[in-house]
């Protein structure tokens, strides 16, 4: 009946109270028109208490049990295949000081996920934050989304970031590929992606990074790809096909290679091939991805390590997972 297109006190209780014309709020009373009024979403502090049942399930890989928490909103990354700074803003908000350490200090979870856009976006961001921690004398651990061109810029306080709780980096890598790079709009290179990994291996920082594979990658793309991964050599690693999501740029570049219409919303998963590939078949290519996925899985991902850390029946979990992804690939190839 409601769909919001930014979230804030005023416009919730607009909701509760069935008012009309709401800033930010599509009705279905009004056939969904669009007010076209600006806004962002507001920090509105959770109450963590109402899911304090379920609590001891939530998790984050090996780490359980974990929390969320947001420190700032907005990315001024802009990433040209990315939703996130479109939906919060390309300029970044650190939330209100006071709400937010009310909030963190309430959780009881002995690991954090601070799931910002990019937790190493300036200096001014990572020193705030450390000085939170060693004010209140915070004994947790932190897992953070983090990119490689902070992680070139800050190491110094990465380091000390480490010092005092960070255990894990999820990262973009993305592609070892420069001139997609550049088409991306992620004003790194691969080069760039090496050295950040020797950082986080010099200190001591589980890395969780991400790839995407392009629809006009060859055979030999997607050999060069595995060989790249293997010098950044991450702790875990994800591949999905690169998805170009409705109304950004990239979807009108690829409009006339969809193999899905934009409202077939099932097939719009990071885990489906979205684009018909330029240089192979469809098959072929789910192979191809198949391929990586578990050379991934197998052969390159530091299970000794994670067993280590995280103990086999979290590792079991996570095979599994990728044991269903595999089959999925595979169920794929034979549809295609």
């Amino acid at each position: 009946d409601y769909i919001f297109k930014y979230t804030n006190t005023k416009n919730i209780i607009a909701v509760t109270k069935k008012e009309e014309n709401i800033p930010g709020v599509l009705q279905r009373s009004e056939d969904f028109r669009d007010s076209k009024i600006p806004g962002r979403n507001e920090y509105l502090p959770p109450n963590r208490e109402s899911t304090l049942k379920y609590r001891d399930y939530y998790s984050y890989f090996g780490y359980k049990p974990a929390a969320i928490i947001e420190y700032g909103i907005g990315c001024e990354k802009s990433c040209d295949f990315c939703l996130r700074w479109r939906i919060e803003g390309f300029k970044e908000d650190f939330i209100n000081r006071d709400l937010f350490i009310k909030d963190l200090l309430s959780i009881k979870e002995e690991t954090i996920m601070l799931f910002d856009n990019d937790f190493f976006s300036s200096r001014e961001k990572l020193e705030s934050f450390i000085e939170i921690i060693k004010k209140y004398n915070l004994k947790k651990n932190f897992i953070v989304y983090g990119s490689v061109e902070g992680t070139l810029l800050y190491k110094d306080l990465i380091s000390e970031f480490k010092d005092l709780g960070l255990k894990a980096v999820l990262i973009g890598y993305e592609t070892f590929n420069d001139d997609e790079l550049k088409n991306y709009n992620k004003n790194t290179l691969s080069r760039d992606n090496i050295r950040a990994s020797e950082i986080f291996k010099e200190l001591k920082i589980d890395v969780w990074a991400s790839f995407m594979a392009h629809p006009d990658w060859t055979k030999k793309d997607f050999k060069s790809f595995r060989n790249h991964i293997k010098k950044l050599n991450p702790q875990i690693s994800s591949i999905n096909p690169l998805t170009p999501f409705p109304n950004l740029p990239m979807y009108k570049e690829y409009e006339n290679r969809l193999l899905y219409k934009a409202d077939d919303y099932e097939k719009w998963s990071f885990g489906q091939v979205i684009i018909r590939p330029l240089n192979m078949s469809l098959r072929s290519y789910y192979f191809e991805l198949l391929k990586a996925y578990i050379d991934i899985n197998l052969f390159i991902n530091n299970s000794t390590e994670m067993i280590k850390k995280y103990g086999i029946k979290n590792i079991s979990r996570i095979l599994l997972g990728s044991l269903g992804a595999s089959f999925k690939y595979i169920k794929l190839m034979i549809k295609n």
